[in-house]
């Protein structure tokens, strides 16, 4: 991470004002709403480009869990990017309230990450999803035996699953794992484009 740092400096990060930074604009399923029939796409809308550096390292990624009274995850975690919005696709289980929870990393090299909550009450015919008891983490299939023994020990761990639901980043802290690679990635091409800019 000092790597990143270095090189952030070098390449004059520190004076990107904060203003420049992505913010989320929109939402789909908007922010709050009551949603009937499944999305089957969720998305985040930003102000700015998003840097899309491809694969499963790439620092984008969105996770949909809910109902928050028996939280599981939907979905397998991955996201992709087009221009300023992330999205992925998902199918929703139970009624309830759902959080989805995002990350990704703006053109300025920075990461960015939120969550936001809609209601979910299917209409008649709806077809619901099982959903799974861990996190899921895009490119590799969820182990079922670690599933059921997860979904067993949140059952009686009510205090850490309220914990983990106040932060929008603790249910998915793989999300930011590969997050230094990513950045140094970005300054090391930054590094580049400027080096062929001189010449």
């Amino acid at each position: 991470m000092f790597a990143v740092v270095v090189a952030a400096a070098a390449l004059g990060w520190g004076a990107v004002p904060a203003s420049a930074h992505n913010n989320a604009v929109g939402s789909s399923p908007a922010s709050d709403a009551m949603v009937t029939e499944q999305p089957g796409l969720f998305s985040i809308t930003t102000s700015d480009l998003i840097l899309d550096l491809g694969g499963t390292g790439s620092g984008t990624a969105m996770i949909v869990t809910g109902p928050a009274s028996a939280p599981l995850f939907y979905g397998d975690g991955c996201a992709t990017v087009s221009g300023a919005t992330i999205e992925t696709a998902a199918q929703l289980g139970a009624a309830g309230q759902y959080t989805v929870i995002w990350q990704t990393v703006s053109t300025d090299g920075h990461s960015i990450s939120a969550k936001f909550t809609f209601d979910w009450k299917p209409a008649p015919g709806q077809s619901l999803a099982d959903g799974a008891a861990t996190a899921p983490s895009c490119g590799t299939e969820t182990d079922d035996a670690t599933a059921e023994a997860t979904a067993d020990a949140t059952a009686t761990a009510d205090a850490g699953a309220s914990a983990a639901s106040d932060s929008p980043l603790s249910a998915v802290a793989w999300i930011g794992g590969a997050l230094g690679a990513v950045l140094l990635a970005v300054a090391v091409t930054l590094l580049v484009l400027r080096h062929k800019r001189r010449r």
